[in-house]
């Protein structure tokens, strides 16, 4: 979506992790019918085991370096997430739960959004009239979407924005680390 900022860093990390599990599942592949001895099959162990520890040592510096330098300004951050540019996500959801095909929803969403960019305003500035120039779909409803915090809390899932699954989250890694 247009208003997204990507964290390039952790996106990265994330993606090195299905390469570490695949190697696991070749190494199973290797190991499965082995008798209790060596046996030749086990020369193939040794790319998969040492790219695994290659992968995961490098993604250990990235992420310890991520994460020592990273830092955080409550005001900036609670400034950042009232930008009801977030919620264009919400948006196309809104148009998809009536109907419309994403693909349009995107174009949608992103028209009003340079729209909102260009004209210096908030999208909830937007009379219906003009949300309804974009979309037949997009009606009074729109406001409640773009509601301060709506678009956090609405994301319950596991592992979702909303404050209990954050605090799940929270609780969860405390755990791991204690």
């Amino acid at each position: 979506m247009p208003q997204k900022k990507n964290p390039d860093a952790a996106e990265l990390l994330r993606a090195k992790a299905p390469r570490i599990v695949a190697h696991l599942a070749a190494l199973h592949g290797v190991m499965h019918a082995l008798p209790l001895t060596y046996n030749k099959d086990m020369q193939e162990d040794k790319e998969h085991l040492f790219d695994a520890v290659d992968t995961l040592s490098l993604c250990l510096v990235a992420a310890r370096g991520m994460l020592d330098g990273a830092a955080f300004n409550r005001e900036r951050l609670a400034n950042a997430a009232s930008d009801e540019l977030i919620a264009a996500t919400d948006l196309a959801d809104l148009l998809v739960k009536r109907g419309v095909p994403f693909r349009e929803c995107h174009g949608i969403v992103a028209a009003l959004v340079r729209d909102a960019v260009d004209s210096g305003r908030k999208l909830s500035d937007f009379t219906v009239e003009e949300l309804r120039a974009h979309s037949e779909q997009l009606d009074e409803e729109v406001y409640d979407v773009l509601a301060q915090r709506s678009w956090l809390e609405s994301k319950v899932s596991a592992g979702g924005t909303a404050l209990a699954r954050v605090r799940e989250q929270l609780e969860q890694a405390r755990a791991l680390l204690a």
